[in-house]
């Protein structure tokens, strides 16, 4: 997705009254009684109500919290069907495990790319109205030629990120040396255009190190970023592997070992945590405090897709990370928001996402609540106000694509 283009006309929107904003800037200082303006989709000022200069049009928030929209960084919004079978049998205590991907890539093969698109764009607009402002998310459920690339250009239309994920599993029916040199083959040569990202998942039931690394080596060399599911049922050594490769996050790292999180805390790799999907899975929530403790990076994703996490909320995994992985309101928001930018090479420039500073990006969420706290004060409880992305609010204005 592009940013709306810059017009002849411009016009500024003073947004006032904000009791608490939480601009996600270096200093992570939270502003009180605070305004900002925006003009032509980015910010151009911030700072106390009572110094506020004149613009166009003003918002008056009523007093309510603002902070940057949400970063979701791992998302599976390209697929048909779901599977709320497998969920209600996982429920009644049968264990995940990778192959149950099948089941959706058999829906999704029969799908029509306008099918998918619609799917994808409900969500998008769901995670939307959660405050959810910048969105990731992968191909994988078709794992055939023909229905990856379908995938990809029709994720290309929805997300503003999107990321290759040929090597989810090996297909049923499929010959697993034929399948890898397909995915790093003709099939990475196909989605490319569509694409900036590369993944795998290296897990068992999924693919092994080696193969991992022969994958994301090949998505290296067509010029593709590196992503990386890694350490979700057990110690698959693809946390390792990822920083390794300089990969830009290792997701879900539920499972880890001392040198694990050590090697997190040494790189640059984001580990990217998926509470939601831990709940539906029941798998152990990954060891948060100990990576911010070490020195790692975080970021926190929805993971949203129809068999192990099917949720767009970024508040529910916000709330979550606070309630029961024991991180702090400012470092759930953060890795929320900044953290997530990182993991998608976004956290600054330009066109910088997850924070609010003059010249960036107008990105926003204000809460129908005074102080961020309440995200996980109030669990559960729908929050949104009001959200603008660069700059518009959908339904006011347009919805910029």
């Amino acid at each position: 997705m592009t940013s709306p283009p810059v017009t002849s006309q411009q016009t500024t929107e003073l947004i006032t009254g904000i009791a608490e904003l939480t601009t996600q800037a270096d200093d992570r200082e939270r502003l009180l009684d605070a305004a900002l303006v925006i003009e032509n989709g980015r910010i151009a000022w911030i700072g106390s109500a009572a110094d506020a200069p004149a613009a166009d049009r003003r918002t008056d928030v009523g007093g309510r919290a603002a902070l940057p929209g949400w970063v979701d960084t791992h998302s599976h919004l390209l697929f048909a069907g779901d599977r709320a079978a497998e969920f209600e049998a996982r429920m009644a205590g049968q264990r995940y495990e990778a192959g149950g991907i099948n089941t959706t890539v058999r829906a999704t093969r029969a799908a029509t790319e306008e099918q998918l698109v619609a799917n994808a764009l409900r969500l998008r607009l769901e995670a939307e109205s959660q405050g959810t402002t910048f969105l990731e998310t992968k191909t994988g459920y078709g794992l055939d030629l023909e229905s990856e690339v379908r995938s990809a250009r029709a994720a290309a239309t929805v997300a503003d990120v999107v990321t290759y994920l040929g090597a989810h599993v090996v297909p049923q029916g499929h010959d697993r040396r034929d399948y890898l040199d397909l995915v790093t083959g003709p099939m990475l040569a196909a989605v490319a255009p569509y694409v900036s990202y590369i993944d795998a998942f290296c897990e068992a039931g999924a693919f092994d190190v080696e193969e991992t690394r022969e994958v994301l080596l090949a998505g290296r060399a067509a010029g593709l970023g590196l992503r990386v599911h890694g350490n979700q049922l057990g110690f698959s050594g693809g946390v390792r592997l990822a920083v390794e490769l300089g990969a830009a996050s290792v997701d879900h790292c539920n499972h880890l070992e001392a040198a694990d999180i050590d090697a997190l805390a040494q790189s640059t790799t984001v580990a990217t945590l998926l509470p939601a999907c831990d709940l539906s899975t029941r798998e152990p929530f990954p060891p948060a405090r100990a990576l911010l403790d070490a020195g790692a990076s975080i970021a926190l994703a929805t993971n949203c897709n129809p068999g192990s996490s099917y949720t767009t909320s970024m508040p529910f995994c916000v709330s979550t990370a606070v309630l029961q992985m024991g991180l702090t309101i400012d470092e759930a928001i953060w890795a929320a928001t900044r953290g997530a930018a990182q993991a998608v090479g976004r956290e600054r420039g330009p066109d910088a996402v997850g924070s609010l500073q003059v010249g960036g990006l107008a990105d926003l969420q204000v809460l129908d609540a005074p102080a961020v706290a309440h995200l996980a004060y109030r669990p559960g409880v729908p929050l949104t106000h009001a959200v603008w992305r660069r700059g518009v609010r959908p339904g006011v204005g347009g919805r910029p694509v």
